[in-house]
C-alpha cells in the first residue's frame, strides 16, 4: 500500500504526466521535487505547473554549488569520459537528484519514490542504485514500466486530454537534459543516426561556424585539482561555471554527436553540449601534465574508463567508486597551476602552462647543451630492457 511519493520533477512531458497518472493509478498524495541544477528553467512557474497539475506540495531546491562541489569537481579531477566522448553530464546530476528525493520521504514520512526515466535507458538504473543504496526499503515507482503508454506521442495525447501543458510537440520530440555542465538532446530526428541535427535545436552554445574569427585566449587557475579563477580572477563555484559556459559557449566548444552503449545494451545517439566541462577537461589534463609524475599519471588514467562506467552505470554511491575517488584525490593535492588556452571556432587549444609544482625541467627537456643528463646512460637502459627481447630472438629466431 502506498500513501505518499516523492516524485523527481523537471516539468517535462514525462514528469507532467507522472503526476497525474500516480494519483490515479495509486490514490496516493504526490511530493513532487524539482532540483535547481542549473537548467536555467524559470522554477517559480515549474512549481505552479506541478501544483495545478495535482501535486500536494512542492520542493524546488537550489543545489547547484553542492551540484558542483561534490558532483562535478571530484568527476573533473578523475578526468572522467565515457566511450572516449561523452563527459557525463547527465549521469552527474543523477545521483543528487536520487538523494535529495531520499531525503525529502524521510522528512515527510513518504513510502515511495518514484522517478520519469523509461524503461529503456540509464537513468532509470541510476536514480534506483541511488535510492536502494542509501534507502533499502525504500519502495520503487517507475512508470515507463508500469504503465499503458507505449510512447512519446501517446503521452502528448493524455496531456492534451487532461490539459496538461507539455514542452514537445509531435514535430519537435526531442528529450532534453540541463543542468549547468550541459544539455543533452536525444529522441526525434536524432533516432536517424545518418541525419544532421538541426541547428535551431542547440542552445548552450554558437556554432563553430558562427563563431568569432578572432580567438579568444583565457587563463584557469587550478588548487588541488579545482579550477579557482578566470583570467586571475577568483570565483566561486556557480560563477565560475556560468563564466566559463558563456566564453566556450560563444566560442563554440563543447559540442559531440555519438553514439554510445547504455547499460542495458541498447546502442544510442545522443548530442551534447558541454561548453565550460570541455574546457575544464582540457586544462586539468594540462596541469596534471606538468605536475604528476608520469607512473601515477599512467596508472590513474588506466582506471578513468572504470570509474567512467561506474558514473554512467548509476553506481556513484558505490564502494568501488568511493575507493577509486580517494586513490585519486589523494594524487591532487598537487596539481596547483595556471593553464593558458586559446578558444577558436569549436576549439579548445591549449598554449601554456605553469606551476610552482611543474615537475618539468626546461634544462633536462632542452636540446642544447647541458650538463645534467649523460647521453651515454641512455646505451645501458635500453639495452637492459631489450634484454627479453633479444633473448626471445635468440632462442627462437624463426618466431619474430
Amino acid at each position: 500500500m502506498v500513501s505518499k511519493i516523492v516524485l523527481a520533477y523537471s516539468g517535462g512531458l514525462d514528469t507532467s504526466v507522472i503526476i497525474k497518472w500516480l494519483i490515479e493509478t495509486y490514490n496516493a498524495e504526490v511530493i513532487a521535487f524539482c532540483a535547481n541544477l542549473g537548467q536555467g528553467e524559470e522554477l517559480e512557474s515549474i512549481k505552479e505547473k506541478a501544483l495545478i497539475t495535482g501535486a500536494s506540495k512542492v520542493y524546488v531546491e537550489d543545489v547547484r554549488e553542492e551540484f558542483i562541489t561534490q558532483y562535478i569537481f571530484p568527476m573533473l579531477r578523475a578526468n572522467a569520459v565515457y566511450e572516449g566522448a561523452y563527459l557525463l553530464g547527465t549521469s552527474i546530476a543523477r545521483p543528487l537528484i536520487a538523494k535529495k528525493q531520499v531525503d525529502i520521504a524521510i522528512k515527510e514520512g513518504a513510502d515511495a519514490v518514484a522517478h520519469g526515466a523509461t524503461g529503456k535507458g540509464n537513468d532509470q538504473v541510476r536514480f534506483e542504485m541511488t535510492y536502494y543504496a542509501l534507502n533499502p526499503d525504500i519502495k520503487v515507482i517507475s512508470p515507463w514500466r508500469e504503465w499503458a503508454f507505449d510512447s512519446r506521442s501517446s503521452l502528448i495525447e493524455y496531456a492534451k486530454k487532461h490539459g496538461i501543458s507539455v514542452p514537445v510537440t509531435v514535430e519537435k520530440p526531442f528529450s532534453t537534459d540541463r543542468n549547468l555542465f550541459h544539455i543533452s538532446y536525444e529522441g526525434g530526428i536524432l533516432e536517424d543516426i545518418w541525419a544532421e541535427p538541426p541547428q535551431d535545436m542547440y542552445t548552450m552554445m554558437t556554432s563553430p561556424e558562427k563563431a568569432p574569427d578572432k580567438p579568444t585566449y583565457i587563463e584557469i587557475t587550478y588548487k588541488e585539482g579545482n579550477p579557482v579563477s578566470i583570467n586571475n580572477k577568483e570565483m566561486p563555484p556557480v560563477e565560475l561555471f556560468e563564466t566559463l559556459n558563456e566564453i566556450a559557449g560563444a566560442n563554440g566548444i563543447g559540442r559531440v554527436d555519438i553514439v554510445e552503449n547504455r547499460y542495458v545494451g541498447i546502442k544510442s545517439r545522443g548530442v551534447y553540449e558541454t561548453p565550460a566541462g570541455t574546457v575544464l577537461h582540457i586544462a586539468h589534463r594540462a596541469v596534471e601534465s606538468i605536475t604528476l609524475d608520469r607512473e601515477v599519471l599512467h596508472l590513474r588514467d588506466s582506471l578513468i574508463p572504470k570509474y567512467s562506467e561506474f558514473i554512467y552505470y548509476g553506481y556513484w554511491f558505490s564502494p568501488e567508486r568511493l575507493m577509486l575517488q580517494t586513490a585519486i584525490d589523494s594524487i591532487q593535492k598537487d596539481v596547483n597551476g595556471t593553464v593558458r588556452l586559446k578558444l577558436y571556432k569549436g576549439n579548445c587549444i591549449v598554449v601554456g602552462r605553469k606551476s610552482s609544482n611543474s615537475l618539468y625541467n626546461p634544462q633536462l627537456a632542452t636540446f642544447e647543451a647541458e650538463k645534467i643528463y649523460n647521453q651515454k646512460d641512455a646505451e645501458g637502459f635500453i639495452r637492459l630492457n631489450a634484454l627479453r627481447l633479444r633473448t626471445r630472438s635468440l632462442l627462437n629466431p624463426d618466431k619474430i
